[in-house]
């Protein structure tokens, strides 16, 4: 092997059976294999975590059907790259070839810039792959998604990556100059991110003949956490901490809280939510939790990071064990679908105010004596839903 090609590029699998990690679409019967067994041309967009091996994936799909593969990167490539390949897949077209067109980042393309290959894939002159880390369904125009399949990349577990790192330290004939905990340890850090593992594993074999736990924290550094401010994993772990409060594990909303703050997500932003859920989810159960979440929010503001830990750290744990209730929330809703479909039903003339002559002696505000207490014997409603309850 070439050792001037990272040692990530070197252990791509050439073939399906060599992908680690992905039995849900590589098998009998399943996605990937029956496309290339069956030879037919299928417009994909891969959706998976980095380094799971979607450019792997492509490539093969691409080697199976004999096509000239075409890889461009959304990042770096514009409209004018799309043309060229345009004119590449004619000339191959002539010659009976297919042409596969890989677009990594595929997200990262503008509308303009999908659909100016829009009339080519619909027309079978590209057999588009995409790839993305992002949700395709809010990234990809709908027309390119409606003639694509997408295939959910799974996120590679830390056993699959240990088969990933075992099979290159046995490639690499350095068997014995990595110990077992140090594969472990390069497992852990990477996240689920085989090209990662790899990399700091081709770094530590440079580095040091015997490779350890010292070793790999030397090539590896610190790492940032797979999160974006911005991207799926900003919104999954949100998700997953209100989720975990509304269940009331209040173990696992204070790990998906340190994963978000370790990750350097905006404190504020998580103390919102916070207020959201305190009267959201635990309403009237418990008419403290909305005060308590919002002195949070005035106590982050004011204290910053990383103090702000330990007061969100606080409040996470009452409103994780707090009693919850949805009742408001839920009347609110039924209230507001039955606002919006009688909008125009006259507010009860005893409500309505009644500012001049006229008014009071069409009978506005007739009986209205607020000081004496509450009309408990009226009907508050308009009369055509008089009768409705929400609560």
């Amino acid at each position: 092997m070439d050792n001037r090609v990272p040692l990530a590029e070197r252990m791509r699998p050439k073939s399906l059976n060599e992908v680690v990690g992905q039995d849900d679409i590589i098998g009998d019967g399943k996605i990937l294999t029956e496309i290339c067994a069956k030879q037919e041309p299928v417009n994909i967009i891969f959706w998976g975590p980095p380094g799971t091996g979607k450019t792997t994936l492509a490539r093969i799909i691409a080697h199976e059907f004999k096509a000239d593969f075409v890889e461009i990167s959304a990042v770096t490539s514009g409209k004018k790259d799309v043309e060229k390949v345009v004119e590449a897949a004619k000339r191959n077209w002539n010659l009976k070839q297919r042409t596969v067109l890989f677009v990594d980042e595929i997200h990262r393309f503008n509308k303009a810039q999908q659909d100016a290959f829009l009339p080519h894939v619909e027309s079978g002159l590209i057999t588009l792959i995409g790839a993305t880390t992002e949700n395709p369904s809010f990234e990809v125009i709908s027309p390119l998604l409606s003639r694509s399949r997408v295939v959910i990349v799974k996120h590679l577990s830390k056993d699959n990556i240990i088969t990933v790192l075992k099979r290159a330290i046995k490639a690499e004939k350095a068997t014995k100059r990595v110990t077992a905990a140090a594969i472990d340890y390069l497992a852990e850090l990477s996240g689920g991110d085989a090209r990662s593992a790899l990399g700091d594993l081709e770094l530590a074999l440079s580095l040091s003949r015997k490779v350890g736990v010292q070793e790999v924290l030397e090539a590896a550094g610190r790492k940032m956490p797979g999160y974006d401010k911005k991207g799926d994993h900003h919104y999954d772990n949100i998700s997953a901490f209100i989720k975990s409060m509304r269940g009331g594990d209040a173990d696992a909303a204070l790990y998906y809280l340190a994963r978000m703050l370790n990750a350097g997500e905006d404190p504020k932003f998580i103390a919102r939510r916070m207020i959201i859920f305190a009267s959201e989810d635990i309403g009237l159960a418990g008419n403290g939790a909305l005060g308590l979440a919002l002195n949070a929010f005035m106590a982050v503001e004011r204290i910053g990071m990383p103090e702000s830990q330990i007061i969100l750290s606080h409040v996470v744990v009452a409103l994780a064990k707090s009693k919850k209730s949805r009742e408001s929330y839920d009347a609110y809703m039924k209230a507001s679908v039955m606002a919006n479909k009688t909008m125009g039903l006259p507010v009860p003339i005893w409500l309505r105010n009644a500012p001049t002559k006229l008014m009071k002696e069409l009978g506005f505000g007739e009986g209205q004596k607020w000081e004496a207490g509450f009309h408990l014997d009226k009907n508050y409603l308009p009369d055509e839903i008089k009768n409705e309850k929400f609560l």
